[in-house]
């Protein structure tokens, strides 16, 4: 994705931004996202504070929205399995409403939207890759096969592995992603936490979430 926003777009207003809350009330749970992906053969997984919560095998808190993510060549095949409804992109405070290809080749977030309500449903991150090799986009030396990093609940669910998740959590870390990282790290195995802290030195050096690994 590029570093520069794209033209265009509408800047969200304070009580706009403020509206999410609403707007994403209705938005799908995991399950409900696994059965309209079902069959699909990009691989996707539930990514974000939902994906510690499948991690973890039961929900640990309320979610304000639900994250998945896909390579950003899937996008055409997810886009196809929601006739009726309208992807908007989404960042730095803007959204592009049923954006067009220039917008969604600079940003990486995409909202599903009910036309009928103005709802959102789904966010469907478009991450870099090459091929069948995830890239990560806070750092392009990172990469793994796909099959190393989507993890399974037990009735099928893809999820991302909850070290990379805590990475992503770790950029700018909000009281939920504290907490997110403290009820999850008792859960980890070792090799998973020297994961996490390894890759916590190489994007972030001197976190403060290393001691704790």
């Amino acid at each position: 994705m590029s570093e520069q926003p794209p033209g265009g777009g509408t800047e969200l207003s304070p009580d706009e931004v403020e509206a999410l809350r609403t707007r994403w009330s209705s938005c799908w749970t995991p399950s409900e996202v696994a059965r309209r992906l079902a069959g699909v053969d990009t691989p996707w997984y539930v990514a974000a504070g939902w994906a510690l919560d499948l991690f973890r095998g039961r929900r640990t808190r309320a979610h304000g929205d639900i994250e998945i993510a896909i390579p950003a060549a899937g996008f055409p095949e997810v886009r196809a399995r929601f006739p009726g409804y309208v992807f908007d992109a989404a960042g730095r405070g803007r959204v592009w409403e049923d954006a067009a290809p220039e917008v969604l080749a600079a940003v990486h977030q995409t909202w599903l939207r009910d036309p009928a309500t103005g709802n959102y449903l789904l966010d469907v991150f478009r991450e870099p890759h090459d091929g069948d090799t995830w890239i990560c986009r806070r750092d392009e030396r990172i990469r793994l096969p796909y099959g190393d990093i989507v993890h399974r609940t037990p009735d099928g669910v893809p999820y991302l592995a909850p070290e990379l998740v805590l990475l992503f959590k770790a950029k700018n870390p909000r009281l939920k992603d504290r907490a997110d990282f403290e009820a999850t790290v008792p859960h980890l195995s070792p090799s998973q936490r020297g994961t996490l802290a390894a890759l916590l030195a190489r994007v972030h050096p001197g976190h403060a979430w290393i001691a704790d690994l």
